[in-house]
């Protein structure tokens, strides 16, 4: 299957260059991917900028209802959509209906801000006028998506664009282009006008620049890596776009010494080895109280065992592959990294490549002890299955180290004691906290994203996405029949 772009609402002739995609599990090759050019993207520009005028024209009820049909089918299609994704992702086959469905639940949450878009009313200070403030749409915006979550971060991104009266073009990652596949099958089976939703596949450096470069997109938002995220910032910048920044985490789960150890293995597990911890909210970082670090440590450990890794689509199967040969790599390097700091090795450590595991890349539950809180193996990202258990003998000491980090996305707390718990989601410096529970599984209607090296201030998800892809616009009536000049006039 060779993929081609989508622009204008039509699928383009084939590309010069291609390149294949695997899956992880297996190695199998599912598609081939175009590697587009600036050309491309100019072409894109062009449909875009075109449909939006039109678009915006649209009531916001109206552009709504694309988004409840396209809500629709994808409920529809949910098994099938969810089994791509694992094929060209990786992750469980759970985890890809829950991703699936989170992209159905944004449909249906950005159709129905189609109704409110809310601005304000507010009285003037003089006699005879009127006062208010509405959202306008930006016009052409460039999304930018990584592979980790193919469908759900770009609904976050594309449903509020559409929602807004914006035209989007959307370059997804080039290892996960088949969910881009799926979705523009989607925007026209339900005749979303053309030129709307235009998707060009291609490199970051070719396609991505490219886009922040030109002069009509106004907006880029971008989810990715730190180091990448900055480049665009900088870029975007030079170019005075709004650019939108979702990077990536170090997050932590506080385990205090009430806490209900069971629910705090359990929630560790779920959120350091889910999706192969190849999330930005993954749990990197287990901050124990000292009076129940070793018996935690072996609650883990003995909880890992039961640990199933293999292809996501055995519904038997808890952790699945990571995403290429180079993320193994990455991985291994920070084990001889833990071991070289004294980091005490408790759990896995290794590739799995014999076997079942020879075709794919597979990577061990590993959970490293006696970690300092300001090693190489607590402080950077290292996104893969890898945990590490940091000592410490106060809540105050807990969070100073969980804020140590120079990311801010996701932080959790263990505990049975409300004053810690209140002082701890007030002092914790990340942009999501969780109670009891682990640092993921964010909920649509609430903004996402994080602080410091996370992101630059904007986010993804809830009324705050809106923010990203409109400009307030205020507006004042005067209807005194004379001229009136604001504060000069209001003594």
């Amino acid at each position: 299957m060779k993929l081609t772009n989508y622009v204008d609402g039509v699928w383009q002739k084939e590309a010069a260059d291609y390149t294949a995609v695997l899956n992880p599990a297996n190695g199998e090759e599912l598609a081939q991917v175009p590697l587009s050019s600036a050309q491309d993207v100019e072409k894109a520009v062009a449909a875009a900028k075109k449909a939006q005028k039109k678009w915006a024209l649209v009531p916001a009820p109206k552009r709504a209802d694309y988004l409840y049909e396209i809500g629709r089918i994808m409920k529809e299609k949910k098994e099938h959509l969810a089994q791509v994704l694992t094929k060209e992702m990786g992750k469980v086959i759970e985890e890809a209906r829950g991703e699936v469905q989170e992209g159905i639940d944004m449909a249906y949450y950005m159709a129905g801000e189609g109704r409110r878009l809310f601005g304000e009313t507010v009285p003037s200070e003089l006699q005879d006028k009127f006062a208010m403030s509405v959202r306008a749409p930006i016009g052409v915006v460039g999304l930018i998506t990584p592979w980790n979550f193919p469908i759900a971060i770009a609904t976050w991104k594309s449903f509020p664009a559409i929602v807004a009266g914006n035209a989007f073009i959307w370059k997804p990652a080039t290892e996960t282009p088949l969910m881009a596949y799926e979705m523009a099958l989607i925007f026209q089976e339900v005749g979303l006008p053309h030129g709307v939703a235009n998707i060009i596949f291609g490199s970051g450096a070719d396609v991505g620049t490219a886009m922040i470069e030109h002069p009509d997109v106004r907006v880029i938002s971008f989810t990715g890596s730190t180091e990448t995220g900055r480049h665009v910032a900088e870029l975007g910048g030079r170019h005075l776009k709004k650019v939108s920044l979702e990077m990536g985490g170090k997050n932590a789960v506080i385990v205090m010494d009430d806490a209900d150890l069971d629910l705090a293995v359990e929630g560790i597990l779920w959120s350091a080895f889910g999706t192969a911890g190849q999330r930005c909210t993954a749990c990197s970082r287990v901050i124990v109280h000292g009076d129940v670090k070793e018996e935690l440590q072996q609650r883990l450990a003995e909880s890992m065992q039961g640990l199933t890794v293999g292809d996501g689509l055995d519904e038997s199967v808890k952790v699945g592959p990571v995403i290429n040969v180079k993320a193994l790599e990455k991985i291994e390097s920070y084990i001889e990294i833990g071991k070289q700091e004294g980091a005490k090795l408790v759990a896995g450590g290794k590739v799995l490549n014999e076997g079942e595991y020879a075709k794919g890349h597979y990577f061990e539950p590993t959970l490293f002890s006696d970690v300092a809180w300001d090693s190489l193996l607590a402080q950077e990202e290292i996104f893969g299955p890898v945990v590490s258990l940091i000592a410490v003998s106060s809540l105050d000491e807990a969070i100073e180290v969980n804020n140590s980090v120079a990311y801010g996305l996701s932080s959790s707390i263990f505990s049975q004691d409300v004053n810690k718990v209140f002082q701890a989601q007030r002092d914790l410096d990340t942009g999501i906290v969780y109670i009891n529970a682990g640092t993921t599984g964010a909920e649509i209607h609430l903004p996402f994203g994080g602080t410091k090296g996370t992101g630059n201030g904007h986010r993804d998800s809830g009324v705050a996405a809106l923010d990203v892809f409109t400009e307030w616009k205020s507006i004042y009536i005067d209807y005194s029949g004379k001229l009136q000049r604001a504060q000069i006039d209001t003594e």
